[in-house]
């Protein structure tokens, strides 16, 4: 068996992309720590890799959008120090307009996707800087650079995960962890009907499957890039999109609004 490379905390791991990353990571040597609330699911999956892979996983049943929930997940990550991965994988999305959206749901939305996932990143970067090690994976979604997509209050929370996970990377990066924010496009899991729309009403060509999507995500982390976004061909326009983009910096803010206004 491959010495172990410490645990791997998982959120969102008992189907789908957090169940395929539980795979993948238990196969390079990482015990587990698998987080979600269906205990039956969770206990299976379990019970396979330890058959398959002989690491330790543990199965934590975790509901993040409730306040102790969430609380006992950030103490086990800010506390444990075998831990040295994290991949904030839990989420939801939606794929109906603002006005026919439930405001409600909208509001579990963003405490899973925004609130959740920054207080889980805040908890294990504080205790992989103590430790001078760590990595940390969020994943979020193309919407946060394509918001018009599909629902908007998702695309919002998504483009804040990019945003977040690009910042954190910059304030980590001289102590020793490792950030990386996953943009997966159209993916097959269970997303879509809890979205609304079933992955059966879109074209083959644009559905990726989870395994391919961790593969390429995990492969990506192992290249160093910060940015992973599996199904984008050509990594040089991504380059391009940053580079217009930092290109806006030395104009952001001025003490005179910009000539074309008249002011």
């Amino acid at each position: 068996m491959i010495q172990s490379k410490g645990y791997a905390l998982i959120t969102g791991a008992s189907s789908g992309i957090g169940a395929t990353y539980a795979d993948r990571l238990a196969r390079q040597g990482y015990d587990l720590i698998l987080v979600a609330r269906n205990q039956h699911r969770l206990k299976r999956l379990a019970t396979q890799l330890n058959a398959n892979t002989q690491r330790d996983i543990h199965v934590v049943v975790a509901d993040l959008n409730l306040p102790a929930d969430l609380a006992r997940i950030e103490q086990i990550l800010h506390d444990d120090s075998r831990i040295s991965l994290l991949v904030n994988n839990a989420g939801i999305g939606a794929t109906a307009s603002l006005l026919d959206s439930d405001a409600d749901k909208m509001e579990a939305m963003i405490l899973l996707n925004v609130l959740a996932l920054t207080r889980l990143a805040k908890a294990a970067a504080t205790n992989f800087v103590a430790q001078g090690r760590g990595t940390l994976i969020n994943i979020g979604s193309i919407v946060a650079v394509a918001p018009k997509l599909l629902n908007g209050v998702y695309g919002g929370t998504k483009a804040f995960v990019q945003a977040f996970t690009e910042s954190l990377e910059h304030e980590l990066s001289d102590k020793g962890v490792r950030v990386q924010v996953v943009l997966p496009g159209a993916i097959a899991t269970e997303f879509w009907d809890v979205a609304g729309l079933p992955v059966s009403n879109l074209p083959e060509t644009m559905v990726m499957t989870t395994q391919n999507l961790v593969d390429a995500a995990l492969a990506g982390l192992a290249q160093g890039e910060k940015v992973t976004i599996p199904s984008l061909p050509d990594s040089l326009d991504w380059d391009a999109y940053e580079t217009a983009r930092l290109a806006l910096g030395p104009n952001l803010s001025h003490s005179s609004p910009a000539p074309r206004y008249g002011v």
